[in-house]
């Protein structure tokens, strides 16, 4: 029986190692914690932020996307169906690959999000390659 050699592992601090990426429309930020300028292969893991009534911009990736709320309440938005879904602390969604999304936080506390598209999606990353 043949072994292969673990992967290494890393702690990532998104305070201070993490990128802004302009995917908040009005109230918030997104910054990226784990993606492919870090390494990762498989998994990507945006931390959204989004004030009271914050709002992403619409988003569509080639790939599926999980995202989890890790505080706060709103809705997920299908742009195309024109439907929301609530949101509440604790809650996942899947998003399929093709289909637009957008989030939004209640007026009241605002919303954290943790996720992305899994493989990471390049298109949300072009802003950084600009800028190195």
């Amino acid at each position: 029986m043949t072994s292969e050699p673990a992967e290494a592992i890393r702690v990532i601090d998104s305070a201070t190692e993490s990128h802004e990426i302009p995917i908040v429309a009005n109230g918030g930020n997104a910054r990226v914690v784990m993606w492919p300028g870090n390494g990762a292969v498989y998994r990507t893991f945006h931390l959204i932020s989004l004030d009271p009534a914050g709002k992403t911009i619409p988003l569509r990736h080639q790939s599926d996307s999980v995202y989890y709320i890790i505080s706060g309440s709103g809705a997920v938005m299908d742009v195309a169906a024109g439907t929301t879904s609530a949101l509440t602390e604790g809650a996942m969604v899947h998003i399929d690959r093709g289909d637009t999304y957008c989030f939004e936080a209640d007026d009241a506390g605002g919303m954290r999000i943790l996720g992305g598209p899994c493989p990471a999606d390049p298109e949300l990353y072009a802003s950084l390659r600009a800028s190195r």
